[in-house]
């Protein structure tokens, strides 16, 4: 739909805010924080990158912004793999999520949260089984943490 395409590029324009080369609140920042505007953009970016989900989920699946006459589950469906893709892919950026990720758990979030972006027949199962594995080995990795700590 047409409303979609002009919401993508709104979208990225106030994310233009937060991203460099543009990233006036993050140059606005850095003279605060007296430290180089690029240092702070770049960590902007890092911190935002799990935005940038929201628009390609959107022209995939316009149900995200009720477009197409949706039902109820499909919205819920898709804000559900909106929201997860979100969490992996801000936790593989910043490297963090129960406990500090290796690069090998970064690049299967990372790999989650593509997708379930993508919006071809078989990426929602190949996603969701990704998600799935991602969470199922950090969580056993934070308890074994955890007890480890404890002990």
């Amino acid at each position: 739909p047409l409303i979609v395409s002009h919401m993508f590029v709104f979208y990225f324009g106030i994310m233009a805010d937060l991203t460099p080369p543009v990233a006036l609140a993050a140059f606005a920042a850095s003279s605060i924080a007296k430290e180089p505007g690029l240092k702070i953009g770049m960590k902007a970016v890092q911190i935002a990158i799990a935005g940038f989900v929201v628009p390609y989920m959107a022209v995939y699946d316009p149900a995200i912004m009720l477009q197409g006459n949706p039902s109820v589950m499909a919205v819920a469906y898709v804000l559900f793999k909106a929201v997860l893709a979100i969490c992996l892919w801000g936790g593989a950026a910043i490297g963090y999520f129960w406990v500090p990720l290796n690069p090998l758990e970064r690049l299967l979030a990372a790999a989650a949260a593509a997708s379930l972006v993508v919006a071809l027949p078989l990426t929602d199962q190949v996603g969701f089984a990704l998600a799935a594995c991602f969470v199922a080995v950090h969580w056993l990795k934070s308890r074994r943490q955890q007890t480890c700590r404890s002990v």
